[in-house]
């Protein structure tokens, strides 16, 4: 039972739980201030929508790579990942069928939450739902074969529509909905490349097109192919710069709409990026990222919180 327990908590990235419903009631504290109205009752449904949604995409990602997951020869980013540091399917924890089933059981009660809610917004949150896991699934397939990082700016727009899925669990398609998406969008890409430059020796062992190892006019890179010569370390350190520098171009214009307090909490968030870029750039190298990782994501705890405060105080 405890093996059990450890599979799945390393399967579903347990100890990262509580940024999730975060990270969603963000976007409904958002609806509420521009609607008008407050339900502690709805602020524990999303946040239960929200978790079990995300945790049955982190399961998801996890199955359908989870070939390509035996080929790992550097277990830093998974020990990060994960509390038992283990990739359960791909080590034979959980089968594929039993991770398929937790996938199953989370998503179904997700949505069947979800699907509570009133019309239209049901509709609204099931709709990014559905687009969310197709998306996923979109993602872990493609990034096997491209020369353009297709699958990176397709597949990160799930993360970014999270919380206007929140947004949505009690406001309408607006103005606020799609800051609140043009502002966390180039968020996810900084920090998809800062995680695939941590990455890059098990991308480069499982064959993946991630950002440091894109190719020019060449698909289905074998494992034992050099880094390619696109992207490479250096142009991976310039999608994490370039990214992050819309992200805060973004912060600020969406910080202006949401007052001082939004602003001022979107500040420590730029500078905490800031401070991931500093290390990437120093050093470019997958050391560097993973000291550079937590610090991306404590930036986006921040706003969350940023902009819970902001509508409140």
């Amino acid at each position: 039972m405890r093996e059990t327990l450890a599979a799945l908590a390393d399967l579903t990235r347990i100890h990262f739980f509580f940024v999730w419903p975060l990270i969603f009631c963000s976007g409904l504290a958002l609806a509420f201030q521009n609607y008008g109205g407050f339900s502690w009752e709805l602020v524990a449904r999303a946040a239960l929508i929200g978790l079990l949604g995300f945790l049955a995409g982190l399961v998801l990602n996890d199955y359908v790579d989870r070939e390509h997951d035996r080929r790992d020869v550097d277990g830093a980013l998974t020990r990060y990942w994960r509390p038992f540091g283990e990739r359960p399917i791909a080590e034979g924890k959980i089968s594929p069928r039993g991770a398929l089933t937790v996938f199953l059981v989370l998503a179904g009660s997700a949505a069947a939450l979800a699907a509570t809610l009133p019309a239209p917004h049901n509709l609204y949150v099931l709709g990014i739902m559905g687009y969310s896991y197709a998306v996923e699934y979109f993602y872990q397939t493609k990034k096997r074969n491209q020369t353009l990082p297709i699958a990176q700016v397709i597949g990160r727009t799930d993360f970014a529509l999270f919380p206007v899925a929140g947004y949505l669990v009690y406001g309408s398609p607006d103005v606020t909905a799609l800051l609140y998406f043009l502002f966390f969008y180039p968020w996810t890409l900084a920090h998809l490349a800062a995680n695939d430059i941590a990455d890059i020796e098990n991308d480069r062992a499982r064959g993946m097109a991630t950002i440091p190892r894109l190719t020019f006019g060449r698909t289905g890179s074998a494992p034992e192919d050099p880094t390619p010569i696109l992207y490479g370390m250096k142009g991976a350190v310039i999608w994490v710069l370039g990214f992050s520098a819309a992200h805060v171009a973004m912060a600020l214009v969406f910080g202006l709409t949401l007052g001082p307090v939004a602003l001022a909490g979107f500040g420590v968030g730029a500078v905490l990026l800031g401070a991931a870029n500093y290390l990437i750039i120093r050093e470019k190298s997958p050391a560097a990222a993973m000291r550079a990782l937590p610090l991306i994501h404590i930036a986006a705890a921040v706003y969350a919180i940023a902009i819970i405060a902001a509508t409140v105080l």
